[in-house]
């Protein structure tokens, strides 16, 4: 990926890929507005978008691309969009991530994570899921898209691996392993079943493995503090986001695959060919998983240009870094990071999206505690 240029407004991002066009332009937030106290770290804002809320992102030449799933609402806006002139563009175009209408399988229908993989393609893994209905057919899938002409260039949907309760939260590509690669994607579970799913991208060949063993399920007594509540994790009644594997992010040659539980402080490792080799059973990869240590409470991760691992820390209200030798960084901490939850590195940045999950309805007795706009940080990063 060739290195992002300097952004002095969010108005620099992109080029336009469609006609659609939601939400009003709002301002940016720029970089020199007094964080608060306790900020720590360079950090700028980079999009303000007033609804609705964010969650996956990837940023390619310069250009920023979201999703906004539906799972927690099912909002007006497109579900995939780009960032420029501080508006969202549907991308690649209104029918395939605007639309309501037609076949699930044709159209995207609640994106969640998203990545690129070493050409540049983007991937998104639509979980399907709208809130209060079931997953319908061809509703949960993989999609890639070339981020250059719009195409879609690959689509394969998931059957046989998806559960009636299955959240597929985020995916990473593996272009090393299969002739078009290898999706590796996290099902952290609204009802309990978290697993990895794998997904040979040239046959749709796919299965579930690891469910049940303690890498994807959440740590047994958990707790957290958020907005200055000590809140214990309750499946049954919960109070803040969590659950099974979640965060996901490929180690810089693709030989070593990084996976977290949200409700977890533990990071976890699995050789990613043994993983993509579909004659490996489940139980012979439980076996090879490898326990990084503690991490932090993080919902996303991802890998820069050196093979350094980034976590976002909703605890903290920061991003933390994993350095080669395993030691930790504090890249930045700030009181705006409300819930940091997709993050995407390169060689000059890394950014984060600031969701406010953890004041959703659903955690607070019905109230909406979430305060618009919701917000894209980048903090900078060098080699090391």
């Amino acid at each position: 990926m060739k290195a992002l240029r300097s952004l002095t407004l969010v108005a620099a991002l992109g080029a336009a890929t469609g006609p659609c066009v939601w939400a009003a332009p709002t301002p940016a937030i720029t970089s020199n507005q007094d964080p608060g106290f306790g900020a720590t770290g360079h950090v700028e804002i980079v999009a303000s978008i007033p609804t609705p809320c964010p969650s996956g992102i990837v940023v390619v030449n310069n250009r920023l691309f979201l999703t906004f799933p539906k799972h927690d609402g099912d909002h007006a806006g497109p579900v995939l969009a780009e960032w420029k002139n501080g508006q969202l563009s549907a991308f690649p175009s209104e029918k395939f991530a605007a639309s309501k209408s037609g076949p699930p399988e044709d159209r995207l229908v609640s994106p969640h994570g998203m990545t690129t993989d070493t050409r540049g393609m983007i991937w998104v893994i639509d979980d399907g899921k709208v809130q209060g209905q079931p997953i319908p057919p061809g509703g949960a899938k993989i999609v890639g898209i070339d981020p250059a002409t719009g195409t879609v260039v690959s689509k394969v949907v998931l059957k046989d691996t998806v559960l009636p309760g299955s959240h597929m939260n985020d995916l990473r590509v593996d272009l090393t392993h299969g002739p078009k690669g290898t999706a590796f994607i996290t099902d952290s579970s609204f009802d309990g079943h978290p697993a990895l799913v794998v997904v040979d991208l040239a046959t749709g060949r796919q299965r579930r493995v690891l469910e049940g063993t303690v890498s994807v399920l959440a740590d047994p007594g958990y707790q957290t503090v958020l907005d200055g509540r000590v809140l214990p994790f309750t499946p049954k009644t919960p109070t803040f986001p969590g659950g099974g594997a979640d965060g996901i992010t490929l180690s810089q040659d693709s030989s070593r695959l990084y996976y977290a539980p949200l409700a977890s402080r533990r990071l976890y490792s699995l050789p990613t060919a043994q993983l993509a080799d579909f004659s490996v059973s489940s139980a012979s990869l439980a076996k090879m998983v490898v326990d990084e240590g503690e991490k932090g409470a993080a919902d996303g991760l991802a890998t820069d240009a050196w093979g350094r691992i980034y976590t976002t820390a909703a605890d903290h209200d920061a991003v933390f870094r994993r350095n080669a030798d395993g030691s930790f960084d504090l890249v930045a901490s700030d009181p705006r990071f409300v819930w940091p939850d997709g993050i995407f590195a390169d060689n000059r940045y890394v950014y984060v999206v600031l969701g406010q999950w953890t004041r959703l309805p659903r955690f607070h007795n019905g109230h909406d505690m979430r305060k618009p706009p919701f917000l894209i940080a980048r903090m900078p990063i060098r080699a090391p």
